[in-house]
């Protein structure tokens, strides 16, 4: 691409390791961070700065901003909140006892996309959420040269986005020649789809990068991901991989309780030991709640009003609205999410909330 030859000879050297970077690699929950507005639809920093100290409070162990959760319309200049939004959440970060990975999302052509990652480099994010949603006309290797590109400014986090709010299919090539990006530290795996999520972790695995942390996205396929061991034979010696964290929109709500489940996957899949059989239909119950959060009926129509739905009950959005004034609930979800309210109350954090939300909107 011919934007690449040219930015290549002033672009910033990839950011230093960092305390934020070793907790990425370490493996962590990571919520993606809701957008909170007010009335008129401007930026409700209060609300905003409360929703990254639920986060960090809750156990987190980094934040995923300006991501699809957030809204992709932030990263539209018109609305002005592309590094607002950014600089509230990194700003919450640097007030916490412990290092925090701080993920910010890239979008958009490779204009705009070198811009969104040199704010994320100037304002100290430690990776990229790279988005590669409304790149169709691009080819897999113009893709490739996109994300080189991209990543001579920030450590990337590849970002495999289901195709219902976005996303595209993309190759076992694609990924293998992806996984050789130097500065590629993660993958967020999001495809909700079997063999795509099994194309990515296999491309990871025989380009040998021990050092690409693999994190899901599949929302519908959360803690069996986190349990499960992949194996692979590659030049003649088996290679095991795991998914070791989580980045998902479904852990912007109920999140006290969602890093608990994580950090239980955690500790069962380290033993080595076998999956309690509880953790199975654990794992099902947490699917059916993402299915009414997510609003899985009606293809994903009302996933983020689904989420905000959940923090105006909680009090921590005042309004259930988003930038686009065409998101809704969708049809019936409003009675799913009830259902599963009454169906799992050890998934709810309602009382952790309760308990410390008057703190987090007057800190």
């Amino acid at each position: 691409m011919s934007s690449s030859n040219t930015y290549n000879e002033t672009a910033a050297n990839t950011q230093p390791e960092s305390a934020g970077l070793a907790m990425l690699a370490k493996g962590v929950a990571i919520p993606a961070h809701p957008l909170a507005l007010t009335s008129s639809g401007r930026l409700d920093e209060r609300r905003q700065r409360a929703l990254s100290r639920y986060y960090l409070a809750a156990g987190s162990g980094g934040l995923a901003v300006a991501v699809h959760t957030t809204q992709f319309e932030i990263h539209d200049p018109e609305t002005g909140l592309y590094r607002p939004v950014l600089e509230l959440a990194m700003n919450e970060s640097k007030q916490h006892k412990h290092p925090v990975a701080m993920v910010g999302g890239v979008c958009g052509q490779t204009t705009q996309a070198i811009r969104e990652a040199s704010v994320l480099h100037d304002l100290g994010y430690d990776a990229g959420l790279l988005s590669l949603a409304g790149l169709e006309k691009l080819s897999q290797d113009e893709l490739l040269d996109h994300c080189r590109v991209i990543g001579q400014i920030i450590p990337l986090i590849g970002f495999y986005l289901q195709p219902s709010v976005g996303g595209r299919a993309l190759s076992y090539a694609f990924w293998r020649e992806f996984a050789e990006i130097p500065s590629v530290c993660a993958i967020k795996i999001a495809p909700f789809n079997r063999y795509q999520t099994l194309d990515v972790v296999r491309a990871v695995a025989e380009a040998g990068r021990d050092d690409i942390a693999l994190y899901t996205g599949n929302d519908d396929n959360i803690v069996i991901d986190l349990l499960s061991t992949y194996r692979f034979e590659v030049n003649g010696k088996q290679v095991e991989r795991r998914i070791i964290g989580g980045l998902l929109g479904h852990w912007s709500v109920w999140t006290h309780s969602a890093v608990q489940i994580f950090d239980r996957c955690r500790a069962v899949a380290d033993s080595g030991e076998p999956i309690p059989r509880d953790l199975l239909c654990l794992a099902n119950e947490v699917t059916d709640a993402n299915a009414a959060f997510f609003d899985a009926a009606n293809r994903f129509k009302g996933c983020i009003m689904g989420l905000h739905e959940v923090l105006w009950r909680q009090g921590l959005l005042a309004e259930k609205r988003c930038l686009d004034s065409s998101e809704s609930l969708g049809p019936g979800q409003l009675e799913e999410i009830e259902r599963v309210y009454k169906s799992y109350p050890h998934l709810c954090d309602d009382q952790f909330v309760k308990a410390h939300r008057d703190a987090w909107l007057n800190a």
